[in-house]
């Protein structure tokens, strides 16, 4: 999978990030990170339901923020599950 780019709207504020996905992870690497202007800020892990659970927060971003991330990653990878999301909310 490519590298991919999520908009996310959060506190009045349009987010921009890149999506990178580490096929090869281990407990030293998560599955997801994400950078935002080219900086690395949090990263995240499926669990067995293909559910994302945060694995570094390294920005300290609003745990909303990452719930929204992940909802936004969630709904670009095939198997995980199916959640509608508003068309507000997800754009790209």
């Amino acid at each position: 999978m490519e590298n991919f780019s999520i908009k996310v709207n959060y506190a009045e504020e349009l987010h921009q990030f890149e999506v990178g996905e580490y096929p090869h992870y281990d407990d030293e690497r998560c599955k997801y990170r994400v950078y935002k202007n080219g900086n690395y800020v949090a990263s995240f892990e499926p669990d067995r339901q293909n559910y994302l659970h945060v694995c570094q927060n390294v920005a300290g971003l609003d745990e909303e923020l990452l719930d929204l991330l992940a909802d936004h990653i969630e709904s670009r990878i095939p198997h995980a599950r199916n959640k509608r999301l508003d068309e507000n909310d997800l754009e790209n």
